[in-house]
């Protein structure tokens, strides 16, 4: 297993998303795997999203995990990155700006086939890959791991949907409740999305994350439920992916 930094800049910040695979793999044809984004939550790209990655790495695809704060941000440590993280819930047309233009790089990237992408996101992340969706990008599925759902202003903007969609969600949430839940639901029914959702009782926000202990907070790690949300996101990507060709 191998990483490949491929970083970059957006108008003069530089952005150090990490390439995740094994070179060794080839399919029938001799091509790459498939490729899966990882996005973060509100710590900016870390080790954790290099876990996951290796995790899709040994299922036989490759992973990015993304940087979308840039390396000035992270550098300033979690009150940078929860700042930049408030600053693109409020604004919701710059993150879906900042999220285009680090697709259209990544996608470019000599490594990847851009006609076979996923993405997954955790948090903040779940909701990124949700506005991915939301704005049409051409990836074969999202998976959200408890993200934030609110959908941004401008829906009727939007172009047609066509990655399908799976969230995972704790159903004791506090960053989503279950209004959320409904409204996400109505809000993809709408649009003709191909979507499901796996909700689990007596769960809070961030279980997926072992180092996730605040239950004042709602913020707890449930193994059952990461187990369970893992497992099934795994069969949701071999079925995207089996779909793309």
């Amino acid at each position: 297993m191998r990483t490949t930094s491929l970083r970059h800049d957006i108008d003069g910040s530089f952005f150090d998303s990490v390439l995740v695979r094994n070179d060794d793999y080839r399919d029938d044809e001799g091509k790459s795997p498939p490729t899966v984004l990882v996005f973060h939550g509100m710590e900016g790209r870390s080790d954790a999203q290099l876990q996951f990655a290796a995790r899709l790495v040994e299922q036989g695809y490759q992973a990015i995990a993304v940087d979308l704060f840039g390396e000035d941000v992270s550098g300033g440590g979690i009150e940078a990155t929860g700042a930049a993280m408030a600053g693109f819930v409020e604004d919701r047309l710059a993150l879906a700006e900042r999220l285009a233009t680090v697709l259209e790089t990544l996608a470019a990237a000599p490594q990847v086939d851009a006609q076979r992408m996923a993405a997954i996101g955790f948090c903040f992340g779940g909701l990124c890959v949700l506005d991915l969706a939301r704005y049409g990008h051409p990836l074969v599925g999202v998976a959200s791991f408890h993200g934030l759902l609110k959908p941004p202003p401008d829906a009727e903007e939007r172009r047609d949907v066509t990655a399908k969609v799976i969230v995972f969600h704790g159903w004791d949430d506090p960053f989503a409740p279950p209004e959320d839940v409904v409204a996400l639901g109505a809000e993809l029914s709408g649009r003709g999305v191909d979507w499901q959702l796996h909700a689990y009782g007596n769960t809070m926000h961030a279980f997926m994350a072992p180092f996730a202990n605040d239950p004042s907070r709602g913020v707890l790690f449930s193994e059952c439920a990461s187990a369970r949300a893992w497992t099934s996101a795994s069969h949701f990507l071999a079925e995207c992916f089996a779909s793309a060709g």
